[in-house]
């Protein structure tokens, strides 16, 4: 599936999906991975519905609720390696970080525009945890409640000193590394690392 077909899909639902993953250091990893989320979901889903600007579409108020609540506490370097696979070997140190930062604002500007869809009745519902809490790499599901309907989505946490980072998330199944992975692959297999980051930074 191309990259496009999941922002079509992830649109209304990718912000609020990361956004209730987003990993603030405030909450220790003493937490379960599933209340470790939903504390966090609902810290953030409450911030943006008591944005008045965001939610009437401000680009600017949401890009700096993104920035603020969200981008500072996700392993981008990390969802950026497993997205790029092998070819992240070769790439060099100053490859890499231009990789990761293009790829870090791709993200925001989709996670943006999916804040246009939170309403007052956005909910999130967590789902029984079926994996080990004392792992440090987990799965947590939960449910998007919205005025559109439910969506599944579950993240990939991986904890991180004493607290937790996500790394990947899916919505309805779709997992986001392994669809990047595959448009990454066609692009560097056409353009190399660089023809990549470029093509990622055409996005702005």
């Amino acid at each position: 599936m191309k990259l496009q077909s999941v922002f079509l899909l992830a649109r209304r639902f990718a912000a609020m999906a990361f956004v209730s993953a987003g990993l603030l250091g405030t909450a220790q990893a003493a937490q379960s991975p599933t209340q470790f989320v939903e504390q966090i979901a609902n810290q953030t889903l409450e911030a943006v519905k008591q944005n008045t600007a965001a939610r009437s579409g401000n680009i600017t108020a949401i890009n700096e609720i993104v920035n603020n609540k969200l981008m500072p506490y996700l392993d981008f370097q990390k969802t950026t390696r497993l997205a790029t696979g092998q070819p992240w070997r070769q790439a060099t140190p100053e490859q890499k970080t231009a990789l990761t930062n293009a790829f870090k604002s791709t993200l925001i500007r989709t996670y943006s525009g999916a804040f246009k869809q939170v309403s007052a009745s956005t909910k999130i519902e967590m789902q029984p945890f079926r994996g080990n809490p004392n792992a440090n790499d987990v799965v947590v599901r939960s449910t998007i409640i919205s005025d559109s309907g439910p969506v599944a989505v579950d993240y990939r946490l991986e904890k991180s000193g004493d607290s937790w980072k996500v790394y990947d998330f899916s919505v309805e199944g779709i997992w986001l590394i392994q669809n990047y992975r595959n448009q990454f692959a066609s692009q560097i297999a056409q353009n190399g690392i660089d023809g990549l980051i470029n093509a990622l930074n055409q996005r702005k």
